[in-house]
């Protein structure tokens, strides 16, 4: 199935070949790209929509048939393919570093391989900079590497995890779904035996693990998330909450999804979210002090007055 990030790529790619290969064939054309006839032919009529800011007729690329043979006109500004800016390509091999540290990683000549190209092709600006870069595992790179090991082996793990909403350690008998990463963390997601669910772990919070002589049992109904928007994803039924913030701490609304975000005066914000687990919300309004008021709902309101209340007795009491 084709996405538009896969079908963008390829107009990129599209776009340069043609113009260095006037009057090629649709069969041709299509059987370079790996494409039918009929999506090649869906990707020339979309060219016709491109072009060059004004995108006035005489801004757009021009595409024309005889018999099966096609013509690109007008499309100087795409006749090379896109090239990376050096700052691009130092990103990349900071990025491909990182990943040739990962323990266990298959195909690491290969990639070795490729940061040696992507260096090279640097050039004498960039290259030294690059060649200078070193990346090293955080501390949990030990927790990684034993946790691929159960993937790999399809072994139940037990973790003793700090959950920081609640600031608790648990242990937990989890089933290994798979390793991510987002949001430059690592995550293991996982069957948790424990609330009998999908549950994703920051590995950075996982005190010890250790491969339980089980085999892990996925069962049938756990699927995994789609991360695509974000590891935070409320579900319709979980509890609303509403929050005024003062204009100081409307990061608020950018860090966390909203359902809405209405603007009041002084920079100030209403905001509406859900939240699955509301200890997290009780610490985040305890460590926005005044710059937050909770309209709703009025426990969660409640549950931080008397918490604020009950530290502040005990600072009275440590400064006696």
């Amino acid at each position: 199935m084709s996405t538009s990030a896969s079908r963008l790529a390829r107009l990129l790619s599209l776009v340069p070949y043609l113009v260095a290969h006037p009057g090629v064939s649709v069969p041709e054309a299509a059987g370079v790209f790996g494409i039918t006839e009929d999506q090649l032919r869906a990707d020339l009529e979309l060219l016709f929509l491109c072009g060059l800011p004004g995108y006035t007729p005489g801004d757009l690329i021009d595409v024309s048939y005889e018999g099966d043979r096609i013509t690109v006109a007008n499309a100087d500004a795409f006749a090379r393919p896109l090239r990376l800016t050096p700052d691009e390509a130092l990103a990349l091999v900071v990025a491909a570093r990182s990943l040739s540290a990962v323990p266990g990683l298959q195909e690491r000549d290969a990639l070795a391989r490729a940061i040696a190209k992507l260096e090279s092709a640097l050039g004498p600006e960039a290259g030294p900079a690059a060649r200078q870069v070193a990346v090293a595992l955080d501390p949990e790179g030990e927790t990684l590497e034993r946790l691929q090991g159960a993937l790999e082996k399809s072994r139940r793990v037990r973790l003793r995890y700090h959950t920081a909403g609640r600031d608790e350690v648990t242990e937990r008998d989890v089933d290994p779904m798979r390793l991510v990463s987002a949001e430059g963390r690592w995550y293991l997601e996982g069957w948790c035996r424990r609330v009998d669910g999908v549950r994703l772990f920051r590995l950075d919070r996982v005190l010890s693990a250790e491969l339980l002589d089980v085999p892990a049992e996925v069962p049938s109904e756990a699927v995994s998330r789609d991360l695509s928007e974000g590891l935070f994803q409320p579900l319709p039924d979980d509890p609303q909450v509403v929050l005024e913030l003062d204009a100081s701490v409307t990061w608020v609304s950018d860090y966390y999804p909203c359902e809405s975000v209405e603007e009041l005066p002084g920079g100030a914000q209403r905001v509406t979210l859900r939240a699955r687990d509301l200890d997290w919300l009780r610490s985040l309004a305890l460590r926005l002090g005044s710059g937050v008021v909770i309209v709703s709902p009025p426990e969660l309101r409640d549950d931080v007055v008397r918490l604020a209340r009950a530290a502040y007795a005990r600072y009275a009491v440590a400064a006696d």
